[in-house]
This record gives structure tokens, C-alpha cells and sequence, in this order.
């Protein structure tokens, strides 16, 4: 297995690659950074959508309300949150993707097949995926992907012990969350057994 300060190196080049992409121009101009957090010790991955402009703009992954309701979920300290040696943050894009007609526009597509094989190689630890969202659910699920995140999401024990489908944390979900109290009562404090578990490893 490969020393962390090698795997530290390759994460730093990928990095580079990422920022030099001319895909990712655009974004380079404007003095944004890819938004993303990893370290060859991360245990578990959240692979959210893509960053909002509050994030972006404070280079600071799940820098907003749905941050909060988040970490609440996962029963973790801000520090412990952001402390990439526990988790690591992954979305399917790591820029702001822009404004569309009804929130923000969907992440692009091709973005995270080409980077995330790439960063997931040089993290061995890596033991829990948490699929927030359905992009992300459709990416990493694939034809397991159960018709819609709620059937998905109810469903969360057959992705198990490698992956844990979470519905959107954003406060536009509160009407989901109270039409499914089965998701609070039930999902979340597995989600919670499992986070500590992991990161007492």
C-alpha cells in the first residue's frame, strides 16, 4: 500500500490537473477554487451536488443551511465535519454550477466521472460513501438506483455496508421530511450508528 505523504502528492497533482483543466477555465478567471476536501486517511466521503455561491465564494464546502442540517444528521462537531481525516467532501462538481430557472443549476455532466476515480484511488481508508441527492445516487448506484431518491432512500440497507443514500438537506426539503417521518425516525439514527462506528475505528 502507498505511504500517505505519496498519496498526499498525487491528491496535489490532481488538484493542479483540475484547476489547469480547460473545462474549468471559467471558474479559474473568476478566482474560484475547486471545492472539494480529501486526505488519504478520510473515512467517509459526502458526495453532495455541487457547491452553492455562498460555499464557493468562501472556499468552504457545505458553508450554508443545509451544512447545518447536515452535520445535524450525522450527530458531528463542526470540527469533526471538516476535519478531512474523517470525512471528506466530494461533490459531482466542484464548482458553483450557476443559477437556473428553479434553484441552482444540476452539476456537469462528465465532471465527476473524469476526477472522482481518480481521488477515490488514493484513499484507502475510505470505508462509507454518503449519497446526498439524487446526481449523486444515479453516478455512484447506477442501475441500482431505485426509480426516485425516496424509494431510493427508504431502501438504504441493500447499499449498505459501502453506501448510504441521503436525501437533500436543504431547507426546500422540509415538505419531504415532514411527509416522510420514517426518514428522521428511522434512517437517521442508523446513519448516526454507523458515522460513529466508522470513525471509531
Amino acid at each position: 500500500m502507498c505511504d500517505s505523504n505519496f498519496l498526499l502528492q498525487k491528491l496535489d497533482q490532481i488538484h493542479q490537473a483540475i484547476i489547469n483543466d480547460e473545462e474549468n477555465i471559467k471558474y479559474t478567471t473568476k478566482g474560484y477554487y475547486p471545492l472539494y476536501s480529501v486526505h488519504p486517511k478520510s473515512k467517509i466521503i459526502i458526495v453532495g451536488q455541487a457547491p452553492g455561491i455562498k460555499a464557493q465564494e468562501s472556499n468552504l464546502t457545505w458553508n450554508d443551511l443545509s451544512g447545518i442540517k447536515l452535520r445535524s444528521w450525522l450527530d458531528v462537531s463542526l470540527n469533526t465535519f471538516y476535519d478531512p481525516e474523517c470525512f471528506g467532501m466530494l461533490p459531482m462538481d466542484f464548482y458553483y454550477p450557476g443559477k437556473g430557472k428553479s434553484g441552482d443549476l444540476p452539476p456537469r455532466k462528465g465532471f465527476a466521472e473524469k476526477w472522482h476515480p481518480l481521488i477515490l484511488e488514493c484513499l484507502p481508508n475510505l470505508e462509507l460513501i454518503i449519497l446526498v441527492g439524487q446526481y449523486a445516487q444515479k453516478y455512484y448506484l447506477k442501475d441500482n438506483f431505485n426509480k426516485n431518491t425516496t424509494t431510493t432512500v427508504l431502501n438504504y440497507r441493500s447499499y449498505l455496508p459501502r453506501f448510504f443514500p441521503l436525501v437533500h438537506p436543504s431547507p426546500l426539503n422540509i415538505g419531504w421530511i415532514t411527509k416522510n417521518p420514517w426518514f428522521e425516525s428511522e434512517v437517521i439514527p442508523k446513519l448516526q450508528e454507523i458515522v460513529r462506528r466508522v470513525l471509531n475505528d
